[in-house]
Parts: C-alpha cells; sequence; structure tokens
C-alpha cells in the first residue's frame, strides 16, 4: 500500500465573499496549493471536489469540470457530496486511490458560496441534509436537531449551557492570529450565555456562521515524492467512514454519533495507532455540543465525560491535547463543501509549523480531523503524521 503526502494545502479567507464566484473562490485555493506544494499542474491525475448546496446556492450542479478548469487542470474531474463532510469524503476518496496505484498525484478540496443567500434561504437549503421525509417537512432545522442532541445529553449525562459557552470561548480565541478565520475576536463566558437564543439550549454563540469559501490539498504518493524532490513532511497514514440513521427519531441514542465512532476505529487502525497517540484534533463544531459528541466518538473521553473538557482547560491552546487550533467551525467559519479539507490544511500547517498556532504543538506528531455529515449520519475520521 502506498504512502500519501500532502505536498500542498490552500485556502481562502472564510467569511463573506458576495462579489466572488465560486470557480473564483476555489481557483485561488488552488493556487495557494500548487504555490505551496511546488507540483505542476500537468502531473495531476484527478480532481475530487466537494460541495453540497451548490445548485440552490449558485444554481450550478456538475460543478467538478468548471473548478478543473478554474484551478488549470485537465483531468477526470468527480464532485463529491456528502453533506458538510463533502470535502472530508473527497480526500479519503483521494488517499484510497493513490493507496491503490491508480494515481500519483490528486488535487482535493472543496467549496461553498452561502452569504448570496439570506439567512431563511441558507437555513432552508442546509436542511435538507437531515431526512426530508421525517424531519424536514416537520419543520427541523439543524439548529433545532442539535439543539434535541444537546438537550438529550444533559438529560443523559449532565452538563449545562456554560460548559458549552467555554467551547465557543475556547474556539474564538484559538481563530483570533489565523488570518483565514472569518471570526478574528475574543469573546466571553458572559456574552455567550447573555445572547439571544437560537434554538434552546444553543444560543447565537453556540452556532458556526454562514460562510464562503474554498479549501485545495494536493495529495502525492510517496515514490512521486521522492522522484520529484518534493518536500513533504505530513502524511495520511489512517482514514475511516461512517454512516448512521439519517432522522434522529430512528437513532438509539441522541447523544451518540456512532458514525464517528466507526470512521475513527477504522482511521486509527490503518495508521496503527490508539486514541492516546493523538497530539492535536480539529473537530466538526458546527455548534458548540457537536464538539462534545466528537471528542466523545473518536475516544478522547468516554461517554458523559467530555462536556466539562474545555471548562476545565483539557482542550485549550495550551493543554496537552489542544482541540480546534483553527478556531474550528464555530470561529474559523464553516463553507459547509470546503471544510473538511480546511482541517487537513490547518493540520497540515500545525504539524509543518507553520500555522499561526504551532507554538502551542511544536512537538506533535500525530493529528487527527473529524468531519461530520448533517447530525453526524456521516463522518469521515483521518489521522496525519510528520516526519520528525
Amino acid at each position: 500500500m502506498k504512502t500519501v503526502r500532502v505536498a500542498g494545502v490552500g485556502l481562502t479567507h472564510f467569511g463573506s465573499a458576495p462579489d466572488r464566484t465560486g470557480r473564483d473562490l476555489f481557483a485561488e485555493a488552488a493556487q495557494r496549493a500548487f504555490d505551496d506544494a511546488g507540483v505542476a499542474r500537468s502531473d495531476v491525475d484527478e480532481l475530487n471536489y466537494g460541495n453540497f448546496m451548490g445548485a440552490d446556492a449558485e444554481r450550478q450542479s456538475h460543478q467538478a469540470p468548471i473548478m478543473a478548469d478554474a484551478a488549470g487542470i485537465h483531468c477526470p474531474a468527480t464532485r463529491y457530496e456528502l453533506a458538510c463532510a463533502s470535502a472530508g469524503v473527497a480526500v479519503r476518496a483521494a488517499v484510497r486511490t493513490i493507496r491503490s496505484g491508480a494515481a500519483d498525484v490528486i488535487l482535493a478540496g472543496g467549496m461553498e458560496r452561502m452569504t448570496n443567500l439570506s439567512t431563511p434561504a441558507a437555513t432552508d437549503a442546509l436542511s435538507i441534509a437531515a431526512d426530508s421525509l421525517f424531519e424536514v417537512r416537520a419543520g427541523i432545522t439543524f439548529p433545532g436537531a442539535y439543539a434535541l442532541m444537546a438537550q438529550a445529553y444533559f438529560d443523559s449525562f449532565g452538563g449545562d449551557r456554560e460548559d458549552l459557552a467555554h467551547i465557543a470561548v475556547k474556539n474564538h480565541k484559538n481563530a483570533v492570529p489565523n488570518e483565514y478565520a472569518q471570526y478574528q475576536r475574543e469573546i466571553t463566558v458572559g456574552q455567550v450565555l447573555d445572547a439571544p437564543q437560537v434554538a434552546s439550549p444553543l444560543g447565537l454563540f453556540d452556532a458556526c456562521p454562514i460562510t464562503d469559501g474554498a479549501s485545495a490539498i494536493v495529495l502525492v504518493s510517496d515514490s512521486y515524492a521522492t522522484e520529484n524532490d518534493i518536500d513533504a513532511p505530513v502524511t495520511i497514514s489512517g482514514t475511516g467512514q461512517g454512516s448512521d440513521r439519517a432522522a434522529l427519531s430512528e437513532r438509539e441514542h441522541m447523544a451518540q454519533t456512532p458514525a464517528a465512532t466507526a470512521a475513527a476505529e477504522m482511521a486509527y487502525a490503518e495508521a496503527g495507532v490508539t486514541p492516546d497517540d493523538v497530539d492535536v484534533a480539529e473537530v466538526h463544531d458546527c455548534f458548540t455540543i457537536a464538539e462534545v459528541l466528537a471528542l466523545e466518538s473518536i475516544g478522547f473521553y468516554e461517554p458523559g465525560a467530555g462536556i466539562g473538557a474545555a471548562a476545565r482547560g483539557e482542550t485549550t491552546a495550551d493543554s496537552d491535547r489542544p482541540i480546534n487550533l483553527s478556531g474550528g467551525l464555530k470561529a474559523k467559519g464553516h463553507p459547509v463543501g470546503a471544510t473538511g479539507g480546511s482541517q487537513i490544511a490547518e493540520m497540515t500547517r500545525l504539524l509543518r509549523g507553520d500555522h499561526p498556532n504551532s507554538n502551542h504543538v511544536s512537538d506533535a506528531e500525530i493529528g487527527l480531523t473529524h468531519n461530520a455529515g448533517g447530525t453526524v449520519a456521516s463522518a469521515v475520521v483521518h489521522i496525519l503524521e510528520v516526519d520528525k
């Protein structure tokens, strides 16, 4: 099985870009990835591109060949759609293809343009990642769905809104030095608790923003890197994917996410590591409760033990295992089709030492990314390692 290396990464600033098109955003991310990688565009064998709501937001389906053209590459191009895990599964497919020997260079990533829609329209477009028949038609949106998950967690294990507030505060603080983050400003626990409620028990600062942005990753085989003298110290040593019932009402437990557990176990097994070996992680915190569920599902905490981690200082930047040093979806932003690729890009920069928060993990050798779709009906987990 071939080793897969991250040759280069590229991101746009995450935020509001009402005057730009999706292809413009992806072209920028791709340009940065190629510049970082030092890989010729003519060497790219495939494009794996993640996007969820382009048909609604830009009235454009069949985006993959358009994005290949925007990136300046001429190769087979495929769009991957797995709700908010679209780019995560695009990267996973690229890793598996290179490992198989079918390709040596793949450009993977994604894009989402969302702020050109009104908040109600964006909420409606996102809602169809839930079960349309049993949830969407009943009026469920994702703030409401994650509120149900948060309340189920409190009922089962305890915890309160202040525990969640510490997660938001932590991730906003981490985003301050990140030049790609949507919200580069700190907030306080008091601000989180005093903010308007969106869906009880979740308030405004418990939710990630509506975001425009793109991510691009140049992945190469180890042999290609060696033959072309490519400096690519970060490898993707493990990848896993899991699925669950889409409707919350059909699940055994609304406060656990077995799809992520399955994905993590698969990724750990491939990499030959355990949760205790992981030094730093980027997890899918679309809502503050989602970070808690993620930490428990990937084996960092037992069920019910993750709720106070941020308040106890166990996941902050100066802790032994920082979580979401990028700012997470909460503060960095969440352009849904790009997020999984963004997590890989941020983790690569952290492990290489060229992220503004790399000083917090200067000795880190193993990182994990956790990307979820819907209410974690889909999950993709990657293990990244750096040559020391």
